[in-house]
């Protein structure tokens, strides 16, 4: 079986594809797999192809902060199936919907990662809330599947003592908004649909998210698929839904849009 990446690919766009050598493979997954679920997903639903692309990744390790670029570093494209945290999960998965192909998936994954593909740390989607906000094919639907919704404004990238998370981006003012935990109910979940993307709210000055993950309607009941950094998992599992979120400040709710939708 041939494997899905190999030395040809280590570059792209004159942009290094970073990985850690035993990964290049893209861990488990095979490139004949990827093309007929290329195939079979063209025209089908963005839902159910989330809910499937993102099922390939289950038990592969989670990994901290897989991404390399500093306000000091040069940013490198990074590609690595292997070793994934909970927002470059969601960066394959968002990318392999839109594929037909490897090579369209590496474009994608730099458009799905960077405002305007532009692979840059400045220009790299930092905050969870940059998806609705920098092009990517999805909407905000907090508002639609939650009873009880709030609105909080947000100066993102400000630290509480007037520093900065990301030097040199600047502030970005927005209105987040959330479902409180313990208000995630029946109701709710009725509306979620398979593929919506889950951002988990904090608190903390700054910062919208503090962790991300993938509503899916599973064998057993509604789950939120995460590359898990719990001390127990390591890697990328079906968490149950109501459980995971009812202790949690609240849940932000994007939903993927078709191709052929307007931005």
């Amino acid at each position: 079986m041939m494997k899905l990446i190999g030395v040809a690919l280590l570059t792209f766009a004159g942009v290094a594809v970073a990985g850690n050598g035993k990964n290049l493979d893209f861990y488990n997954i095979e490139e004949q797999q990827l093309a007929d679920m290329f195939a079979q997903h063209q025209g089908g639903t963005p839902g159910q192809s989330i809910k499937d692309f993102s099922r390939l990744f289950l038990d592969n390790p989670y990994v901290a902060n897989r991404l390399v670029g500093a306000s000091d570093t040069q940013e490198k494209l990074v590609v690595d199936f292997g070793e994934l945290d909970c927002f470059t999960y969601l960066d394959y998965v968002e990318s392999l919907r839109h594929s037909t192909s490897v090579h369209n998936f590496i474009e994608n994954v730099m458009h799905t990662r960077y405002v305007n593909g532009e692979v840059n740390y400045l220009t790299r989607k930092h905050f969870f809330s940059d998806w609705v906000h920098s092009g990517n094919k999805v909407s905000d639907v907090t508002h639609l599947v939650g009873n009880y919704v709030v609105t909080v404004p947000k100066i993102l990238n400000l630290k509480e003592d007037g520093g900065h998370y990301i030097p040199g981006l600047g502030v970005k003012d927005r209105d987040i908004s959330y479902i409180p935990g313990d208000r995630v109910d029946e109701d709710t979940l009725s509306l979620l649909e398979d593929g919506d993307y889950i951002g988990i709210y904090t608190n903390i000055t700054g910062l919208d998210v503090t962790h991300t993950g993938i509503f899916i309607r599973g064998e057993n009941g509604p789950v939120l698929r995460n590359a898990s950094s719990v001390s127990t998992n390591m890697k990328v599992v079906d968490s149950p839904f109501l459980d995971y979120v009812k202790n949690k400040p609240g849940i932000l709710v994007y939903r993927a849009r078709d191709d052929n939708s307007p931005s």
